[in-house]
């Protein structure tokens, strides 16, 4: 795509601003003053989509709640990964029908790559009819439009228009932490891996201009922000769009000479484009955590394959070797798909065998779920649930083991860690993470939030280590 198609005119957003006030002196004559509940599922990027909604909603004068019989606008922000969230969704907006009989004026929106879907669409539109406006990430700029022609015209719309999708600058944002702070770099995906969803919702990859990411990036170190992840669905990808060549690896060396205490973390990677360059890049920024997520999905080449994956088991055993020599101090965390269609026990197998070779720090495992018009929805599926089922409890059983001995390697050392939050556990009522992102759990008082403190590792268990700060 042309950049001048991807790119929403800085006049467009003006005018999205424009009926965002609007809006806000329409709201201003209810009797009380307005209040927004927006709800989120789904990964960081769905997270950084919602703070945007945040940022608008703020600015249309709401306040926020989480009561959806207090709210007079809810959203609820959508993925569509997984069979499991979208039932808790729908199970989640059903209810919410007994919301709107105790406010019939309240405004219920339904958004992000569930919502993108037409046969989701269709299941709303005909049977949740309490709900009011539906649109997808492409469309998510447009929300003031949207909304406000609920609002004016009292109708329903439905925005779901099958694009390519674009890159909306200068749009407001609600951050809850003042800690940590999410940065999209690019949006979408080209790689279309069979079993995935996310490039039929999410459109082909776009990615913004290095000088606006960088902007971002300061003001957010300036306003104290210790923490700063940056979001892509494949950042490996980044750069490919623009006119003036950058890579993801350029961008990371430039956002480094960022003076400033705070630390860089990124995702996702794909491993068919994470290469030497990045590794090296991680290894010589001294605000590049050393930390990777790399998706492997599946330790078999056969399997890899199917899944459109893009590299062998062996060639990413080499990028693990490869980063780990540049980085002996890399945590290695990563994705795994049990029960693709087709796969066998020994396959399976293959799999365990890997991560006893990588040794991950912690793994997000998944049974397969199928996600209809994608390629693997349709292949043959001869395991059975239980014989999947039982594959992956003995995944579980050895990646717990291998991240409860790497965890107890933390006792007795002092690590740097940065406290983010409150825990909720009197003994340890002191949330942190290590620079590799390890959880660490405190001791010591809510003024040490947004620090950067040393901690003595005193104890662990599979998830998480357990320590008390050191003077």
């Amino acid at each position: 795509m042309e950049r001048t198609q991807v790119v929403v005119p800085a006049g467009e957003i003006q005018r999205q601003r424009g009926i965002i006030t609007q809006i806000a002196g329409e709201l201003s004559r209810l009797d009380h003053p307005p209040l927004a509940m927006v709800d989120t599922y789904g990964c960081q990027q769905n997270v950084a989509d919602s703070q945007r909604l945040m940022g608008m909603l703020r600015d249309m004068g709401c306040d926020f709640t989480q009561d959806p019989f207090q709210a007079d606008i809810i959203v609820i922000n959508t993925c569509a990964i997984r069979d499991n969230a979208e039932k808790k969704v729908f199970g989640v907006v059903g209810q919410l029908v007994h919301a709107k009989e105790h406010n019939p004026r309240q405004v219920i929106c339904l958004c992000g790559c569930m919502a993108q879907q037409e046969i989701v669409a269709k299941k709303i539109r005909e049977s949740y009819r309490h709900v009011d406006l539906v649109f997808g990430p492409q469309a998510l700029w447009k929300f003031p439009e949207l909304l406000h022609e609920v609002l004016e015209n009292r109708k329903r719309v439905f925005s779901i228009e099958n694009v390519h999708g674009s890159i909306a600058e200068g749009l407001p944002v609600v951050r809850e932490s003042n800690v940590k702070a999410w940065v999209s770099i690019m949006y979408g995906c080209n790689n279309f891996c069979s079993y995935c969803i996310v490039p039929y919702v999410r459109g082909r990859e776009r990615s913004r201009e290095p000088g606006e990411i960088l902007a971002e990036v300061r003001q957010l170190v300036e306003d104290g922000f210790k923490e700063i992840t940056l979001l892509g669905q494949n950042v490996n990808s980044y750069g490919k769009d623009l006119l003036s060549p950058m890579d993801f690896a350029d961008l990371l060396a430039e956002i480094d000479k960022i003076p400033g205490e705070y630390l860089i973390r990124f995702m996702t990677s794909h491993p068919k484009d994470a290469g030497e360059k990045l590794f090296d890049t991680m290894a010589r920024c001294g605000h590049v955590a050393k930390q990777l997520h790399l998706p492997v999905q599946s330790g078999n080449s056969r399997v890899l394959r199917a899944m459109n994956r893009g590299y062998t088991r062996e060639q990413y055993l080499e990028k693990v070797r490869y980063a780990r020599r540049v980085m002996p101090e890399l945590v290695l965390t990563s994705d795994i798909i049990i029960g693709f269609p087709g796969e066998t026990e020994a396959e399976a197998m293959d799999t365990i065998s890997l991560i006893e070779e990588v040794r991950y720090d912690a793994l997000f495992t998944f049974l397969y779920s199928p996600r209809p018009g994608t390629p693997a929805a349709k292949l043959p599926d001869p395991a059975s649930r239980e014989e999947k089922q039982a594959w992956f409890d003995r995944l579980l059983e050895a990646q717990n083991r291998i991240s409860g001995q790497l965890h107890q390697a933390y006792v007795g050392r002092t690590v740097r860690v940065l406290v983010d939050g409150e825990s909720g556990d009197p003994r340890w009522p002191l949330s942190s993470r290590t620079h590799g992102g390890r959880l660490v759990h405190l001791s010591g008082s809510a003024d040490l939030i947004g620090k950067y403190v040393d901690a003595h590792v005193t104890d662990s268990n599979t998830w998480a280590l357990f320590g008390e700060v050191r003077a």
